[in-house]
């Protein structure tokens, strides 16, 4: 009997939201423009975080990573750290265990010149020959990097699929082309596939060349950027070949025992993991800044209940002397702000998502949006919530009417 009069009241509550209807629509903007926001940088920010973890597991999980580092404390104080050529040659000839040993040295704001046209780099990457089998990133046309072009230091380039379309005038088939870089001219061997974007940058406006070429080209500036990439052979012996890689390294930098390294080393998972971290807590951040126009809805939507009670006050009296409890009264006031709430958030999610779909289809370098179970669920969950919060003021208002007074409010 109960649980039908509250069935009841819910019925009664979507009756008058629909005599209303436009009223009811123009309450809920706020909590669609709310959520619409809410889920559209959540989409967006996942669908950042989804692209770069597939890259890491990509990897493979027996991987390391050895890069300069400096805590921002000491960077403002002027030290600097850096890998040199001659720790990698260390490591590849006293460390025991490596199945594959990549270095890697980069170089910005680079330009690639061919017949007129230009193209500027995001950067110039300098490897060996096992690199792509290490990133999983094989060339679309022609060749990669073999052995012989990094002992011999040969000028042959490989293009990113961005630097191969930003130069029209380059044939199908460019290999054997040849291309200046930074105004030395390169002989082209291959261009590379198309990768998803990271971070809405491309990866594609870049070229590879031979380790020990860039070296030679940029001398002191290649040991700047210098990092080590390691493949182990058994991925139990990760954690020996790590303590390993730490002794040696601050040996061959002379820290003293108790000093700070100046290098860090870093599994692939190591990385994804604080990646993702990083990544979960940002879009919390602005999901949580965006989501205080919920607030403001939900002020919205209290205001306007208040109005309705006092427009419906006379109705009120007249359940109240049908027999109408305060229950009654308060569950129906109540689930018109909560059906409001709802109605907004449902919509908001779609629109949001719209949003974020938009988004992704004018910017091409995003990745695509991922919409997690967890922001549909805590939008809703959050939407109920504050209908709850901002309908009891007004529902209690109209259910602690004295009915006698409510029928003689004029």
């Amino acid at each position: 009997m109960k649980i039908s009069r509250h069935i009841e009241s819910l019925i009664l509550a979507i009756l008058a939201l629909k005599a209303n209807l436009l009223r009811s629509i123009l309450t809920t903007l706020g909590i669609i423009v709310g959520v619409a926001s809410v889920i559209a940088v959540v989409s967006i920010m996942q669908g950042f975080s989804a692209s770069i973890t597939e890259q890491f597991e990509n990897m493979g999980s027996n991987t390391l990573q050895i890069e300069p580092y400096v805590s921002f404390r000491n960077q403002m104080r002027g030290k600097r750290a850096k890998l040199t050529i001659s720790d990698y040659e260390a490591i590849g000839r006293t460390i025991s265990g490596i199945d594959v040993i990549v270095p890697l040295t980069y170089q910005g704001g680079s330009t690639v010149v061919y017949e007129g046209d230009q193209a500027r780099l995001q950067y110039q990457l300098g490897t060996v020959s096992n690199y792509g089998e290490m990133n999983n990133y094989y060339p679309g046309n022609g060749r990669f990097l073999i052995p012989s072009d990094d002992t011999f230091k040969r000028k042959v380039i490989v293009l990113g699929a961005d630097v191969r379309k930003e130069l029209k005038q380059l044939p199908a088939s460019p290999s054997g082309e040849y291309v200046q870089l930074d105004g030395t001219w390169f002989k082209v061997v291959g261009e590379m596939e198309a990768r998803d974007s990271t971070l809405g940058f491309s990866q594609d406006n870049m070229v590879i060349i031979p380790f020990q070429t860039a070296v030679n080209i940029l001398r002191e500036r290649a040991e700047r950027f210098i990092q080590i990439m390691i493949k182990v052979e058994n991925v139990e012996n990760l954690p020996q070949i790590t303590e390993q890689l730490e002794r040696l390294l601050r040996a061959r930098h002379k820290i003293p025992k108790d000093g700070v390294d100046d290098f860090r080393i870093r599994t692939s998972d190591q990385m994804k993991e604080s990646f993702e971290g990083v990544m979960d807590t940002v879009t919390l951040v602005v999901a949580a800044i965006v989501g205080v126009s919920l607030v403001v809805g939900g002020i919205g939507i209290m205001n306007i209940m208040l109005v309705s009670v006092t427009e419906r006050t006379r109705e009120i009296g007249i359940c109240k002397a049908l027999g109408a409890t305060r229950s009654d009264i308060l569950i129906q006031f109540l689930a018109e702000a909560v059906i409001l709430c709802l109605l907004g958030g449902l919509i908001g999610i779609a629109i949001g998502y719209g949003l974020g779909a938009m988004v992704g289809a004018l910017v091409p370098t995003l990745p695509d949006i991922v919409v997690p179970l967890w922001a549909i669920m805590l939008s809703l969950g959050f939407s109920s919530l504050i209908g709850i919060l901002f309908g009891i003021a007004p529902a209690s208002k109209a259910a602690n009417l004295n009915p006698i007074d409510a029928l003689h409010y004029e």
